[in-house]
């Protein structure tokens, strides 16, 4: 069996993370498998999606690492709109996910959540979650 749902988020500033653990778990409900995976897309080019501790400190070093390696260098791409930055975040991290579910739910970490990393906002994102499974 294979469920499909698309969801939209809208981000508030340049550099956010959101947390959409909820949102995805709701998804897994609906879907109502029980054994299987879940891939969770980001169709755009200027995020990325991050799965670790939820915490306002890890949230803050997530944001000063970007910044610290990858805003404010001579990049080509900024000549056309001044977001290299996070083309290049969003190259080398990964806008993608795929968790097991077992027993109808998300397998994963005791203090895994699952975020969007914005790091060229504010925008409208869309995230596509697909489940497949028994």
């Amino acid at each position: 069996m294979i469920y499909s749902e698309i969801f939209e988020i809208e981000t508030g500033k340049r550099f956010e993370i959101i947390n959409i653990t909820e949102k995805v778990n709701e998804i897994v409900r609906k879907s109502k498998v029980t054994k299987g995976l879940c891939f969770i897309f980001l169709p755009h080019a200027t995020c990325t999606l991050i799965l670790n501790e939820d915490e306002p400190n890890v949230r803050e070093d997530y944001l000063r690492i970007i910044k610290e390696l990858f805003v404010r260098k001579d990049y080509k791409h900024d000549r056309i709109d001044d977001n290299a930055h996070a083309h290049v975040t969003s190259a080398i991290t990964k806008p993608f996910l795929i968790l097991p579910i077992e027993n109808g739910k998300l397998l994963r970490g005791a203090w895994q959540e699952i975020m969007l990393l914005e790091i060229d906002g504010p925008r409208r994102r869309r995230i596509y979650v697909q489940i497949q499974g028994e």
